[in-house]
């Protein structure tokens, strides 16, 4: 039976290479060992790259709104409040007809806001559930809810609507490209009336950022102004959000 043949020993004085790859070695060792003791001295800094290897902190959920929020409040008009004689719902038509396919504005809210909604030839919501932000409740049937203008009607009107034309009313009243239209509770909507921030927030505590965040843009997109007592309010509940 053959033997199975053992490594062969390297030559006397070994291969050049293997020599070579020795020195590289303790070299690097030497180089590495004295980087080391001059980075503990502080001479020198081996953190390489690390400021783009780190992720980069990611703003908490939502603080962009407010921050933007507290952006637009700064561009906000803060005068007195004028309440010129005058003011009647019917200067802002409201709940167009027609606005997609068969619906009213009241009816498109209902629909976006809902869950399940399910409507009859006429677009009336029959069946579905809404939440109400304001206050936290969750209601089966749509009689319940009332569509809150978010800056409520007088309150522009007081705030820079007395001088605009009826048409220009009536988009605000009807403005759903903003956050300005909120079904919620018919009892929280008619609890708030027509006041700001400074006289009424949703009875939920946790829906005050939110509040306040839509207010000031719908403010901010109207040119409308707010009072200073108003300001107050606004920059107190951002400054918690």
């Amino acid at each position: 039976m053959a033997q199975k043949s053992s490594p062969r020993p390297p030559a006397k004085g070994g291969k050049p290479t293997s020599r070579l790859t020795a020195i590289i070695s303790t070299v690097v060792g030497v180089v590495v060992l004295a980087a080391f003791v001059l980075q503990q001295l502080g001479v020198i800094d081996l953190e390489f790259g690390e400021s783009g290897t780190e992720p980069q902190s990611s703003p908490e959920s939502g603080s962009s709104d407010v921050d933007q929020a507290r952006q637009q409040l700064e561009e906000i008009r803060i005068e007195e409040e004028n309440d010129p004689p005058g003011y009647d719902r019917a200067l802002f038509p409201h709940w167009d007809s027609g606005v997609e396919d068969n619906c009213s504005t009241r009816q498109v809210v209902l629909l976006r806001d809902g869950e399940d909604v399910q409507t009859n030839d006429n677009c009336q919501p029959v069946s579905g559930s809404w939440h109400s932000p304001y206050d936290g409740e969750t209601f089966t049937d749509a009689q319940d809810i009332d569509i809150d203008h978010m800056v409520a009607l007088k309150e522009g009107w007081r705030s820079g609507a007395h001088a605009w034309s009826t048409g220009e009313r009536q988009e605000f009243a009807n403005d759903l490209d903003s956050s300005q239209l909120w079904a919620v509770s018919a009892s929280t909507n008619r609890s708030k009336g027509d006041a700001d921030p400074a006289n009424w927030l949703p009875p939920l505590e946790s829906s005050h950022c939110d509040y306040v965040v839509s207010w000031i843009e719908v403010k901010h997109k109207w040119d409308l102004t707010a009072d200073p007592e108003e300001e107050t309010a606004l920059r107190e509940v951002l400054s918690g959000c």
